[in-house]
């Protein structure tokens, strides 16, 4: 199966998510998966992609030609795919993957999170979502989501999208667990989308 991760590219956090990072990279290689990442070789995002290397997975790295151009491209990717921008960069990750891993990140994370969380909640596709977050740096998210779904403005299904978890194992018995697509009701299309 191939496992879009999306993770922090911060040099600036805690070591824990680093760790974190690395011991999915190896779960994913010793579960005989390909990793498909965000290409870059910094942070979180090297730290998957090294640790799944290691392993022996292979690995997709996509990636916009700005941050090339930097130079923090991973380099050592089996594959490495280089976009013009970032919309593109995240419609190559979501056509090559067939799940989705979020981890503790920042804005971007957030961002990838919520484009994957609402195409399945409105039947876009039906591959796996599963936030990996052992020490609760998404509580206030799932908090927010909670409250806007008690006002109404997401769908009934927005819970069924997705998946929370703790620990690394659990993650992947969730993510392997190729969860039934998420066909929205007639009355559900009638409603605003989330977001």
């Amino acid at each position: 199966m191939f496992i879009c991760v999306f993770l922090a590219s911060s040099q600036k956090i805690d070591p824990k998510y680093l760790t974190l990072a690395e011991e999915v990279g190896a779960e994913l290689a010793r579960r005989g998966h390909t990793l498909v990442s965000g290409g870059a070789k910094v942070s979180c995002m090297g730290a998957v992609t090294r640790a799944a290397r290691a392993g022996g997975a292979r690995t997709v790295g996509v990636i916009p030609q700005a941050l090339v151009d930097i130079e923090v491209a991973d380099e050592d990717s089996d594959e490495l795919i280089v976009t013009t921008d970032m919309r593109e960069r995240k419609g190559v990750m979501d056509a090559r993957s067939d799940a989705f891993l979020v981890l503790p990140g920042g804005i971007g994370t957030l961002e990838e999170l919520f484009e994957v969380w609402t195409a399945r909640t409105i039947g876009l596709h039906d591959k796996p979502l599963v936030v990996l977050d052992p020490w609760g740096v998404y509580r206030p998210l799932r908090d927010l989501v909670d409250g806007m779904h008690e006002q109404g403005f997401t769908r009934p299904n927005v819970f069924d999208a997705i998946s929370w978890t703790t620990t690394v194992e659990e993650a992947f018995e969730l993510l392997e667990k190729r969860t039934t697509h998420l066909v929205p009701s007639p009355e559900e299309l009638g409603e605003a989308t989330a977001g």
